[in-house]
C-alpha cells in the first residue's frame, strides 16, 4: 500500500496521510512529479505507458506520486529509479515548474544526464519501452496524438529548456 502526505491549498503539510487509490476529499492535495531527462545531444527521454494504465501505450516522461516522508526531489529520484532503473544525481536537478491542480501539486523537474537506453531496467507494470527523442521527433509524436495530454502543458517549457541547453551544457 502507498501513502501520500496531505497538503492544504497553500502547500502546507497537514500532518495527515492518504492511501493511494481512495478519492481525496475536497481541499486535500498531494505531490506529483514529472521528470524531464535531457542528454548532452539535447534529446529527451520518453517512456511508453503500460497498456493496462490510463492513457495506455502513450508516451510520457517518468514520474508519479510522491510518497509519505519524501519531498518532491526525493520522489522524482525514486520514480526514475523505479520506472527505468536509472540513478540520477540530485545535483543536476532543477525544479522548472510547479502548479496546484485539482487534487495535487505538480512539480516538473529537469535533469541533465547521459545514459544508454540499453542501461534502463523497465518496471514491467508501469513502462513497456523507453527511448531518446529529439525536439522534432517529440513534436511529431504530439501531432500523432501518442503523447499523454499533460505533457502538452509543459511542451513549450521543455522546448525552451532544451534550446537553452544547446547553448550552455553542464558537465555530466
Amino acid at each position: 500500500m502507498e501513502y501520500w502526505d496531505i497538503y492544504d491549498k497553500n502547500r502546507i503539510k497537514t500532518g495527515r496521510k492518504h492511501e493511494r487509490g481512495k478519492p481525496l476529499p475536497a481541499g486535500d492535495y498531494h505531490l506529483v512529479v514529472t521528470v524531464l531527462i535531457v542528454n548532452s545531444r539535447q534529446e529527451i527521454l520518453v517512456t511508453k505507458r503500460h497498456p493496462d494504465k490510463p492513457y495506455p501505450n502513450m508516451w510520457e516522461c517518468p514520474g508519479g506520486s510522491v510518497l509519505t516522508g519524501e519531498d518532491s526531489l526525493e520522489g522524482a529520484l525514486r520514480e526514475v529509479k523505479e520506472e527505468i532503473g536509472i540513478d540520477l544525481s540530485s545535483s543536476y536537478g532543477e525544479l522548472v515548474k510547479s502548479e496546484r491542480r485539482n487534487h495535487d501539486f505538480k512539480d516538473v523537474w529537469l535533469f541533465h544526464h547521459d545514459f544508454d537506453i540499453e542501461d534502463t531496467v523497465l518496471q514491467p507494470e508501469e513502462v513497456t519501452d523507453a527511448k531518446w527523442v529529439t525536439i522534432t521527433e517529440l513534436e511529431s509524436m504530439f501531432n500523432d496524438g501518442i503523447v499523454v495530454p499533460y505533457l502538452e502543458k509543459i511542451k513549450k517549457l521543455l522546448i525552451e529548456k532544451v534550446q537553452q541547453d544547446s547553448v550552455a551544457q553542464p558537465d555530466n
